[in-house]
């Protein structure tokens, strides 16, 4: 069994990434499963190709992409994706799209193929905090969700996807009073929960 894990490079002024951190201090093999990872620049228009190549290259079983959400308390497994872009900020490239869909002949959302519920169980089960989130927002992370999930069903491939957001490591709170955050720790061992919760 393989998985292909993707994580994005830091944005919007940040330092770093814990999701790609939490991704770096993952092992290259969680039981029976091998780990392939893969870091993503955080732009509109170069997230999909990096992964679609991984995907012809690797044939995974699944995929899991990473990114960060800043302010949430727990680890969420996405629910769905929109076809909307709509950022507030702009992207590692300049790009900040406003209410432009993802895919102009596609559907208007795709639901994640990864047992999400079953993650989040697994996370919590493993003494981390997860929850079921229904929204992956209209930025970058959302693009590549619902860019991938469209790749996948266009090109008839099989393969289960879904994404999963982390909220921010300690150092990034420092300056941010009050703004919940989770040790990369917690986040590498909620991580393995839900990778094993996608082969069980």
């Amino acid at each position: 069994m393989k998985l292909l894990l993707t994580a994005f490079e830091p944005f919007g002024g940040e330092a770093m990434n814990p999701a790609l951190e939490a991704m770096g201090r993952m092992p290259d093999r969680v039981g029976e499963i091998d780990i392939v990872k893969l870091a993503l620049p955080v732009t509109f228009a170069g997230c999909l190709a990096p992964v679609a190549r991984a995907v012809a290259r690797e044939a995974p079983d699944a995929v899991l992409c990473l990114g960060q959400a800043g302010g949430r308390t727990a680890m969420t497994p996405e629910r769905i994706a929109i076809n909307l872009d709509d950022a507030r900020i702009p992207d590692n490239a300049g790009d900040m799209p406003q209410d432009r869909p993802v895919e102009p002949e596609g559907p208007a959302a795709y639901f994640a193929t990864l047992p999400v519920k079953a993650m989040a169980a697994a996370i919590r089960a493993a003494g981390v905090e997860a929850a079921v989130s229904n929204t992956a927002g209209t930025f970058v992370c959302n693009h590549l969700m619902y860019a991938l999930l469209h790749f996948l069903a266009r090109e008839g491939l099989g393969v289960r996807a879904g994404f999963m957001h982390v909220p921010y490591a300690p150092e990034q709170v420092r300056d941010r009073p009050g703004t919940a955050s989770m040790p990369l720790e917690d986040m590498v061992r909620g991580l393995t929960a839900a990778i094993g919760a996608i082969f069980a």
